[in-house]
């Protein structure tokens, strides 16, 4: 029983490191040893995929004392009941959380900072449901039990509250669905810097139209602002500064 499981595991930690070789450029030029040894994030999908077997299995301390010990060594926290597929990539790592209820779909990337958590304190399903080919930009947090679907993509520092429509880009706080160019942005390697923004461009537009309207305000009472002013006649009595 334990042998085909040992096997699949093997198979999937073969598969990560090929993941990581493939979009990882400082990967591409190392042997497979070194990425076991020095990439945090397989390192932790390693830790992972045995601590997920054990949990099934019905062990409870081992898999969280491999958490811990994992979450000490590489900065990644990944519960022991969270389903993840094969080939995910996690870019350096550092402070990413995965919930016990989340699932993980084939060919994921996962940059660093980013949570899929829950909210509340609710029981059963709490945490997100990733799909196939997504790609989740650094500092990104998936909230609760939404849907990420296939081919999405999800902005650095987006907070995301809402399912996310099959390739799609969400961004911004909370998130909001945009595209680029009407179509799938391609590769992991998006340029995160300058996903398109339609509240910023409305907020940027509405900016420039109060700009215009101001300049034009100025410009006709112009004559008038800069006329001698004069009084009609001299002021009499007590000043009221006193004295």
């Amino acid at each position: 029983m334990l042998g085909p499981t040992w096997k699949r595991i093997g198979a999937e930690v073969r598969a990560d490191v090929a993941a990581a070789r493939d979009r990882d450029p400082a990967a591409r030029a190392v042997s497979a040893f070194a990425i076991l040894s020095s990439w945090g994030g397989v390192q932790a999908l390693l830790a992972h995929r045995v601590a997920h077997v054990m949990h099934g299995g019905g062990s409870k301390v081992v898999p969280r004392a491999i958490v811990y010990l994992t979450r000490a060594l590489t900065g990644i926290e990944i519960h022991p009941g969270a389903r993840i597929g094969a080939e995910l990539f996690i870019d350096h790592g550092s402070g990413v959380v995965i919930g016990e209820t989340a699932e993980i779909g084939d060919r994921v990337t996962i940059y660093q900072g980013v949570t899929l958590g829950g909210t509340g304190s609710q029981r059963g399903k709490r945490h997100p449901t990733v799909g196939d080919d997504v790609t989740i930009g650094s500092g990104a947090k998936l909230l609760g039990p939404v849907v990420v679907g296939d081919g999405a993509k999800v902005g650095a520092n987006t907070v995301v509250v809402t399912d996310v429509p099959e390739r799609a880009t969400v961004v911004g706080n909370p998130g909001h669905i945009v595209r680029v160019d009407g179509r799938r942005p391609a590769g992991p390697d998006t340029d995160w810097i300058h996903l398109p923004d339609p509240i910023a461009d409305a907020i940027k537009n509405l900016s420039e139209r109060l700009s215009e309207v101001e300049r034009r305000l100025a410009s006709l009472d112009g004559a008038e602002a800069g006329a001698e002013v004069r009084e009609l006649r001299p002021k009499q009595g007590p000043t009221t500064a006193g004295g």
